[in-house]
């Protein structure tokens, strides 16, 4: 590389404010130790991609960032789906050839640790459980891990919003089994075609799905206590952001649930968070691993919806980084969002590969370099960046050696994790799951309470006449119901039914992906 050219990645890589240190540029294939490679803090929240082959190095650069980030006072979240980002809860551990490495670089290195939750997705880990209801999951995302065609997702949206307007508190899938169970019942029958006209069949179909997510351990983390998503925000006693470390190894046979959970969680912040604007520094960052499966046969809808959420959560402090393997994994309204990329070594054994490696080259700036052959010579930590500058521009292209993270590389033992979790607060907020009262006991009381006052009618009162319960200390009897009123209209036209439903109805307004939850 020239004199000139050196300079120019040192130019375009000076930037005022805080900065992340991504590296150092190559030189060939010597590292330029006078050349740094960062990325300006403020930033953080235009989002960016990490990607590359497997093995190459992206999950050591997700902890390089994510440590500086916490060491700057911005919390983080993370997926761990190969359980080797948990090593960011321990100090480095200094070898001969990390201090090769560190010397080659001119990196001044010094292990530490970072304060770091560990969850995981129900009881499939040995994380902190983290759970949410069905009612907040909402249709759109319970749609894409059902694997619902768009018909059927629409039944499905038509059924949610039925139960919000019935009071129908959804917590876990037996409820929503419990719904739609009652929906294709006898007594069901007019209110399955009061809400659009969906067939019975379609609601069967949707049934079998449910029952095939729940036989295969998909169901662990529907239901209560649900996770508050505002305590992924938190800092230490000391200003550090906590890393929030979310293991997902265990759930490899259920790809779909996992991302679209992770989806959730974005939505759910989106809700939440206040506008801020471009702020000095982002209020999380949020590393959304293996995004491809996010993207694998999504609807119409739920890519609207996606795209959506990664423009305008921007606005409210909280940076994206979709880590996966080639840019073609995200879809080119989302990629277009992506202000910073880190692309790690790729190769082209196969066609595909080769076409995957064009569409690559044809993301990043223009630049003096054969990016086709850059990208398939890099080494194991190596990588080709551009970030977005404070002005919105992009900065030269960098052939560039990544820093080396100063926490553990590699896993934390089962034992060092228990410990952790044990000794979290969060761990005795989320532990134990829980069992309110909705729609499944709701629905199996009224409707009994129902059927023994409709057997009681039928002895002492004439037939076109039906009593219904009412509330303790109620006196009287309710007027006559009309003879096409079925069971389940009389039950939430009951005065007590009703003010439950004023209750919940209040609390429930579905944002971008249909989601809600009661509100805290």
């Amino acid at each position: 590389m020239t004199e000139q050219a050196l300079q120019t990645l040192k130019d375009g890589y000076t930037f005022d404010g805080t900065t992340l240190d991504l590296g150092v540029a190559l030189d060939g294939e010597d590292p330029s130790k006078e050349t740094p490679i960062s990325i300006p803090l403020s930033m953080l929240n235009r989002h960016g991609l990490v990607a590359g082959a497997t093995g190459t190095g992206k999950t050591v650069t997700l902890q390089v960032l994510a440590e500086q980030l916490s060491r700057a006072g911005v919390p983080v979240f993370a997926s761990d789906i190969k359980g080797d980002l948990s090593g960011i809860g321990a100090a480095g551990v200094e070898s001969d050839k990390l201090r090769k490495r560190l010397d080659a670089a001119g990196q001044d290195w010094h292990p530490k640790d970072n304060p770091t939750e560990f969850y995981t997705l129900g009881d499939s880990g040995l994380g902190t459980p983290l759970r949410a209801t069905v009612t907040s999951f909402g249709p759109i995302l319970l749609a894409k891990v059902l694997e619902l065609n768009d018909t059927q997702e629409s039944v499905l949206s038509l059924v949610f919003h039925y139960a919000d307007q019935a009071g129908l508190a959804l917590l876990d899938l037996s409820d929503l089994k419990a719904v739609l169970t009652f929906l294709t019942s006898d007594e069901g029958k007019a209110d399955l075609e009061g809400i659009g006209g969906a067939s019975k069949a379609t609601v069967g179909v949707i049934l079998r799905k449910i029952s095939e997510l729940a036989a295969q351990g998909g169901d662990v983390f529907f239901g209560e206590p649900e996770f508050d998503t505002a305590d992924l925000l938190r800092t230490d006693d000391n200003g550090a952001g906590i890393v929030s470390v979310l293991e997902l190894q265990k759930l490899s046979q259920s790809p779909a649930l996992f991302s679209t959970f992770l989806m959730w969680l974005l939505a759910d912040l989106f809700q939440d968070l206040p506008e801020v604007g471009d702020p000095d520094k982002p209020s999380l960052v949020f590393f959304f691993d293996e995004a491809h499966l996010l993207f694998a046969d999504a609807s119409k809808a739920f890519l609207q919806s996606v795209t959506q959420t990664v423009r305008l959560i921007r606005s409210k402090g909280v940076g994206i980084f979709f880590v996966t393997q080639t840019p073609k994994d995200v879809p080119e309204d989302v990629l277009a969002q992506l202000g910073s990329r880190i692309q790690h070594q790729l190769r082209a054994h196969t066609p595909n590969d080769a076409k995957a490696l064009k569409a690559t080259v044809q993301t990043f700036p223009k630049s003096d370099y054969d990016l086709e052959e850059l990208l398939t010579s890099l080494g194991i930590g190596e990588a080709v960046v551009t970030v977005m500058d404070p002005d919105g521009a992009p900065t030269p292209v960098a052939p560039t050696r990544m820093r080396a993270p100063e926490s553990k590389m590699g896993p934390m033992s089962e034992d060092e994790i228990k410990a952790a979790v044990a000794a979290s607060p969060q761990h005795e907020k989320y532990g134990t799951a829980i069992d309110n009262e909705s729609a499944r006991e709701i629905l199996a009381k009224r409707l009994e309470g129902g059927s023994e006052a409709h057997a009681e009618e039928q002895q002492s009162a004439p037939a076109d006449k039906i009593d219904f319960p009412e509330e303790p200390g109620a006196g009287g009897k309710k007027p006559a119901k009309k003879d096409d009123e079925n069971l389940f209209t009389q039950v939430v036209k009951s005065s007590a039914f009703k003010q439950f439903t004023r209750t919940a109805a209040r609390e429930i307004a579905r944002g971008i992906f249909g989601t809600s939850r009661r509100r805290r």
